[in-house]
């Protein structure tokens, strides 16, 4: 699986955007969107809209078969047992038995099939490519990150109002924010008037 480079832009509904490292593409996908207060974030309107993410670096799986809506109100069934895991166990929570099961379930389809190129140095997805095929390689990821090694990395942004989850692949296992240039410089900006306020 080459899905562990990873790097979006995260755009506000009020405006503003910013770039969110979540260090899984699955905990990429599982802030497209969401249900309930989240759903002024949806970004996966249409099944052309689950198309051209999936077919974004580093996945890049260009869908050869058109999106069905059927496999968008899979997709979106996964994304919500993703962020319900995640948020699970970055919480030292046991994951719900209904995430799982969605999770395995969309892992028990096909996955997407690397192909070599012709020039015997790169690859891409044999075709054809099927976003229940792309659904398969994010919930497979998943599996491997909650059983794995980094399982324990699984972090919420430390800032109050912040719900962003991430892999803190970091040495030091130090990482507190989703990115330096938004919680993490609020907080210091933060910091820095609660000291000048007791200092006055």
């Amino acid at each position: 699986m080459r899905t562990n480079a990873t790097s979006r832009v995260l755009r506000d509904p009020k405006g503003g955007s910013f770039r969110f490292d979540a260090g899984a593409v699955c905990l990429d996908f599982a802030h497209t969107g969401g249900e309930g207060r989240f759903a002024v974030f949806e970004t996966l309107h249409a099944p052309t809209d689950l198309a051209d993410w999936l077919a974004q670096p580093p996945l890049a799986a260009v869908m050869t078969v058109p999106v069905t809506a059927g496999e968008l109100a899979t997709a979106k069934a996964l994304r919500q047992a993703i962020w319900d895991a995640a948020h699970a166990r970055a919480a030292d929570r046991p994951v719900t038995a209904e995430a799982i099961a969605t999770i395995n379930r969309a892992a028990a389809a096909a996955s997407l099939i690397p192909e070599l190129a012709t020039d015997g140095t790169t690859t891409g997805w044999a075709p054809p490519v099927r976003a229940t095929q792309a659904l398969a390689t994010l919930a497979r990821e998943m599996i491997e990150l909650l059983s794995g090694p980094l399982a324990g990395r699984i972090r919420e942004c430390a800032s109050d109002d912040c719900p962003l989850v991430f892999v803190d692949s970091s040495r030091p296992g130090a990482r507190r924010w989703c990115a330096m240039e938004r919680c993490g410089n609020r907080h210091k900006l933060r910091a820095l008037r609660a000291r000048r306020a007791t200092d006055t």
